[in-house]
């Protein structure tokens, strides 16, 4: 397979019966290429749908298919300490989508004019960090384009990947304390694009535990 592993299409001959977490199913793979596949199996469908809201469906297929391209050449390089894959691979997606950022810009400037808003019902599906009914998409989408890049990659990874604190982190390479504060100060900035309505009632605490 060597560098142009690609996600087969029947996934029925791997099996998992025991379960193994993504640091072995990535151990695996060193000596048997084939096992990789379980990696994208497991976690491309929810990556999919947060690279589509971020940068619309068509690019989102290029960067997915990048990001376990990435991710297969690194394997040999992954922290087997870490049994979920999921920061590491959103991280890897987030440096991948870096060429698409002005792709991400114009979705947003486009919900901003027409309030058509995925970004509303993005924020609206999570339990733990709903928008408000009373704010507005149009508002909500030009304040998320105003935010500075990293703001928004921790930002997003937070609310739609829905990573901890500590994910998010690993994901994007900075302290912990660095991921809250910019969360923080783009919640800060969307409230007050808002007039002043929290657009997440997230607690201030761990989202996921």
């Amino acid at each position: 397979m060597g560098q142009n592993w690609a996600p087969p299409r029947d996934l029925s001959g791997v099996a998992e019966a025991e379960e193994p977490t993504d640091a072995v199913v990535i151990r695996r793979s060193h000596d048997d290429p084939e096992v990789f596949a379980v990696l994208f199996r497991r976690h491309a469908a929810v990556l999919l749908r947060y690279l589509g809201r971020r940068i619309g469906p068509e690019a989102a297929e290029d960067v997915l298919a990048d990001t376990f391209l990435e991710a297969f050449r690194q394997r040999h390089r992954y922290d087997s300490t870490r049994p979920d894959a999921r920061p590491w691979l959103y991280g890897i997606a987030t440096n991948r989508m870096g060429r698409f950022r002005r792709t991400e810009l114009r979705q947003l400037r486009a919900t901003e004019r027409s309030g058509v808003d995925p970004v509303l019902e993005a924020f609206a599906e999570r339990s733990d960090a709903r928008v408000s009914a009373s704010a507005t998409g149009r508002q909500l989408a030009a304040a998320l384009a105003r935010l500075p890049r990293g703001h928004r990659d921790a930002l997003l990874l937070f609310a739609w990947a829905e990573l901890t604190y500590e994910e998010v982190a690993a994901a994007i390479g900075v302290p912990v304390g660095t991921v809250r504060s910019r969360i923080s100060r783009a919640r800060g900035t969307l409230r007050k694009a808002l007039g002043g309505v929290n657009p997440m009632t997230v607690e201030e605490g761990e989202p996921n535990g």
